[in-house]
């Protein structure tokens, strides 16, 4: 049995240079708002208060610089095999390439558990600050229809229909999506912009003291919560066969979004604490607005919900995106029913796996309650970014006669910091989470040697043999 079986790195650059079958459309600016859509969300506008109350305190600014640094080695490294390899599939197709078979199916199906999840999460999020919304405006939906029954209600009727909407959009082409993508970022990019520039001007210093009351432990799980804040820019890697020059435009779209990102996060989580002290941050899951209401400034805390759904929708579009993908890469290579990778003979993307995908994930949002749903999100996403780091390494020593139309400065130190501060953040998470985990990684191991061992498209004939045989 050979679990460790490769794909040919040749032949997946020079497929996804000629032979995909999927829309090129994309641009450097696409991919850089891309990122910005599923960068900013959530993470800014619900998790920053409660890290703040219950992990780091004002020095949460800190924690967003050590999951930015975490992440930054990362995207340095997904840059590097991005613009070496434009394959949808993300870290999957890389690990593929570089640690074999078995390896990347754990990565793809890590990477499944990420980003359906995280869709989940984001959704039901979505239907919170919508809710919140409508009763501003004077407007009250019945409890029954925007809850999920273990919350004593029928469904979450919002969470289910705007996982829908999103569905439809991205089943009939990317070009389209980007283009409400594109909207929905500057729409939120303001409502930022916004809260920082009034936000400014009600900063009380003494807020900021003391700065570290969780002590350096709380900084480091303030910093494995807020990761969650960053999943997203991975996803830009997803795109790359419908970039139109992935070699120049997939590393700038991976690197600009999460710079852009780290820098907003910080400024941001500062603001945030210097205007309502951390403590009063416990159980509230709208910060932002939360902040200007104290200030006084209510008509900034409107605009604040507004964004916050126009935030959060930009990112569950880019986490379906990128499912849809991963989805679409592992049918292609026979690990999954081809059902997944057929595309529509009009609109060019994956219709049927967008579909069934967005169905399941509205199924969950609307009928399963969230518990520990970012924790599970960021072990996915912690993981992948150690394969994929490590996978450069090796290929430096493997291939490197390769040209890279990027390199990854200072390997292989850049991507051993990555696969440090990574393993130190999945450390840093609850014994529950790792539980759950090793439960989900064991049902891909079950379904990778039913299936996907026997009906993997590299599995050399004798292979095919051998196992029929037995």
């Amino acid at each position: 049995m050979n679990l460790w079986r490769k794909k040919s790195l040749d032949q997946l650059i020079e497929f996804g240079q000629t032979k995909s079958d999927l829309k090129k459309t994309l641009g450097a600016f696409d991919l850089t708002l891309l990122g910005i859509g599923a960068i900013i969300g959530t993470g800014i506008f619900v998790l920053t208060g409660i890290a703040a109350a219950e992990h780091a305190g004002p020095a949460l600014v800190l924690s967003f610089v050590l999951a930015g640094l975490a992440c930054g080695f990362a995207a340095l490294a997904y840059a590097e095999f991005a613009a070496l390899c434009p394959v949808s599939g993300s870290a999957y197709t890389y690990s593929y390439a570089t640690l074999g078979e078995f390896m990347a199916w754990l990565i793809g199906w890590a990477l499944i558990l990420e980003y359906g999840l995280a869709s989940s999460a984001v959704s039901i999020g979505w239907s919170a600050y919508f809710v919140k919304l409508v009763e501003g405006l004077g407007f009250h939906l019945p409890a029954t229809l925007v809850n999920p029954p273990a919350g004593g209600g029928i469904v979450n009727l919002p969470a289910v229909i705007i996982v829908l909407i999103v569905t439809a959009l991205l089943s009939i082409g990317i070009r389209e999506s980007a283009r409400v993508n594109n909207f929905m970022v500057f729409v939120k990019m303001t409502v930022v912009l916004l809260f920082i520039g009034v936000g400014i001007w009600y900063v009380k210093p003494a807020n900021w003291i003391p700065f570290m009351p969780y002590g350096v432990s709380g900084i480091w799980s303030g910093a494995a919560i807020v990761f969650f804040a960053y999943i997203g820019f991975d996803a830009v890697s997803t795109a790359a066969e419908e970039v139109k020059n992935p070699q120049r435009d997939l590393p700038i779209g991976i690197i600009s979004s999460l710079a852009i990102c780290t820098i907003l996060y910080i400024v941001v989580s500062a603001i945030l604490t210097g205007i309502v002290p951390y403590s009063q941050f416990r159980g509230v899951s709208a910060p932002v607005a939360l902040a200007m209401q104290v200030a006084g400034q209510n008509w900034v805390a409107g605009f604040v919900s507004v964004g916050a759904i126009a935030g959060i929708t930009t990112v569950l579009l880019v986490m379906i995106y990128g499912q849809t993908r991963v989805f679409f890469a592992m049918s292609r290579d026979g690990l999954l029913p081809s059902l997944f990778s057929k595309v529509h003979p009009r609109f060019a993307t994956p219709f049927i796996s967008t579909w069934m995908t967005g169905l399941i994930i509205a199924f969950v949002a609307g009928f399963v309650p969230i518990g520990i749903v970012a924790e599970m999100v960021n072990l996915g996403t912690l993981s992948a970014f150690v394969f994929v780091s490590i996978g450069v390494i090796l290929l430096r020593y493997q291939r490197p006669e390769l040209k890279r139309p990027f390199r990854c400065p200072g390997v292989p130190f850049t991507p051993l910091f990555a696969v440090l501060f990574c393993a130190f953040l999945m450390g840093s998470l609850p014994w529950i989470t790792w539980k759950l985990f090793l439960i989900w990684m064991g049902v891909g191991v079950v379904v990778y040697f039913l299936y996907g061992f026997s009906h993997s498209k590299i599995a050399a004939p004798v292979e095919r043999t051998n196992t029929s045989e037995e």
